[in-house]
């Protein structure tokens, strides 16, 4: 008999019910479970700013390579300049997104989430303008147009549950195209908007 099999019958039959539960931390304000690593590029959000907005991103280093420890150099700064052309001209830059999703489902957090990660530059959404101030910054592993792989939306949609969870403020999801527009393209054509509206939590919005 193939339990395998078996288990994996039920969880489809269950539309989901298996999926990986994960919670935000509340002494922390980082997901529990996932690795920690601190970036100095932070600081503190607004006083009594609410967190109203999810920010999804794309990033790959050096650009179109995936796996690699360039990411989390840059968001730590410490990328060496002189390891790819590329690198020398974003070496210097301080960034940092609050959480990487790589192609393979592996996460790492950078910032605890009630933190301002510096993720969206300059932007605006509706009429405001600053998203840093009142946005969490996901980054996925990846291009404008590599299709993204299924663990990466099955992630993405395990942590916008925790998040909206956590943070009952949180009502919109959006690319850092809308924010930064005529700026910014990610996540790209290649992100499959409707694929995360199937499994988007009661309360979040799209659109």
């Amino acid at each position: 008999m193939d339990w395998g099999v078996i288990v994996a019958a039920v969880c489809r039959a269950m539309e989901g019910a298996c999926r990986h539960v994960m919670i935000v931390d509340p002494k922390t304000e980082t997901l529990s479970g996932v690795r920690f690593i601190y970036s100095p590029h932070c600081d503190d959000r607004p006083p009594d700013m609410a967190i109203t907005l999810v920010v999804i991103h794309n990033i790959s280093l050096p650009p179109g390579e995936f796996g690699g420890p360039a990411i989390e150099q840059l968001f730590l700064g410490q990328l060496d300049p002189t390891a790819h052309p590329y690198f020398e001209t974003i070496a210097a830059l301080k960034v940092s997104a609050h959480l990487l999703i790589r192609r393979d489902g592996g996460m790492v957090q950078y910032v605890p989430f009630t933190r301002r990660a510096w993720h969206a530059g300059e932007s605006h959404f509706g009429d405001r303008t600053r998203c840093n101030d009142f946005s969490i910054g996901i980054e996925l592993e990846g291009t404008d147009t590599a299709s993204y792989t299924t663990v990466q939306y099955e992630q993405l949609a395990n942590v916008l549950v925790a998040l909206k969870q956590r943070y009952p403020s949180l009502r919109d999801v959006r690319g850092h195209c809308a924010i930064a527009p005529g700026r910014k393209t990610d996540p790209g054509p290649a992100f499959d908007w409707g694929r995360l509206a199937n499994h988007l939590p009661s309360g979040l919005s799209l659109a």
